[in-house]
């Protein structure tokens, strides 16, 4: 029988349970799916901690992507058949549909086909990390030739998507990380210029770098104190994306520099493209296209199996990963 994951109560890798269901048949627009590949993302982490931005409702289950074959199609469900190979974007609540499981359901809209060229594993590192990118600096920013683009916490799956998106885009990449121990890995993973903050003065550096502009786009998932200084690092009129909350502190706000230099600041998720019919089309294609052409590539640390899924999380949440992590099922 089928085994899915479920967590009964908030707590550490340890309360992730494996469960035995039936899995039914799908509903109208519904589709099930037989998973070969599951994408592990921080936004998990904090679902079983019953720390994200919706709450949990028990028993819960988690994950927002996957890799595998169609088992069954649902009423209405136009363009997939069974065995097309597919993958699920991050597009539901996980209180309604969850991908850790070797079978499952998710509504169709949050289907897409698998690109051709990856494999299984591949496919599921690919759409949380790409799409978050793509949102804010292609459909919000266009940056584009002539723009420089900060990305705090690099080596993270998305922060090195978003090195990828914008070199696709033309843009200049000033890839952050607080020491300098992957310097060398983000330099081989196309960031034009990496600061490592604890080591060097970030606003100085950014401001050498640009000769005296400062960057158009700063694309940050860690906030806390040192957000100040992004802002700092920010040309007149430039834009930051807050799209996570790696630190725990609190995040000041310096008003009389913003005053000057009249940013804007934006909050950032997934939803606002892939939640959004055509603008998840437009991502779907941008991104195929990408890895179609090479431009974009699959980012993948290291691969636990389905069964080591609580080994999984204790590995996120070291944080010393670089790339993605994917369990295979």
């Amino acid at each position: 029988m089928p085994r899915t994951i479920k967590f009964a109560k908030p707590g550490g890798p340890e309360v992730l349970e494996f469960v035995e269901v039936q899995v039914p048949a799908p509903g109208p627009n519904e589709v099930r799916i037989k998973v070969k590949a599951i994408g592990i993302n921080r936004a998990e982490a904090m679902w079983r901690v019953d720390d994200y931005f919706e709450p949990d409702k028990f028993p819960a289950g988690l994950g927002y992507e996957a890799a595998g074959a169609v088992d069954a199609v649902g009423k209405d469900v136009r363009g997939f058949a069974v065995g097309d190979e597919v993958n699920v974007i991050p597009s539901f609540s996980m209180n309604d549909y969850s991908t850790y499981g070797d079978v499952i359901l998710v509504p169709d809209h949050a289907v897409v086909r698998q690109p051709k060229s990856l494999s299984f594993t591949e496919a599921a590192s690919v759409w949380m990390m790409f799409v978050t990118a793509y949102g804010a600096l292609i459909e919000d920013a266009k940056v584009a030739k002539g723009d420089f683009v900060l990305i705090p916490a690099a080596s993270s799956s998305v922060g090195l998507a978003a090195i990828q998106i914008a070199n696709y885009a033309g843009a200049t990449t000033i890839a952050l990380t607080r020491a300098s121990a992957k310097k060398q890995q983000l330099l081989d993973a196309g960031a034009a210029h990496v600061i490592a903050t604890d080591e060097t003065d970030l606003v100085g550096e950014v401001m050498r770098i640009t000769n005296g502009l400062g960057a158009r786009v700063a694309f940050d998932p860690v906030g806390g104190p040192t957000f100040p200084k992004l802002i700092s690092a920010l040309s007149f009129g430039g834009i930051i994306y807050i799209y996570g909350l790696l630190s725990t502190g609190v995040t000041p706000l310096p008003v009389l520099e913003m005053i000057a230099k009249v940013p804007t600041i934006k909050a950032h998720n997934i939803w606002l493209t892939s939640g959004n019919e055509t603008r998840r089309k437009a991502a779907i294609e941008f991104v195929t296209k990408g890895l179609e052409t090479g431009a974009l590539k699959p980012v993948i640390d290291r691969t636990f199996t389905f069964d080591e899924m609580a080994d999984a999380h204790r590995y996120l949440e070291q944080s010393g990963q670089f790339r993605k992590i994917v369990v295979t099922v």
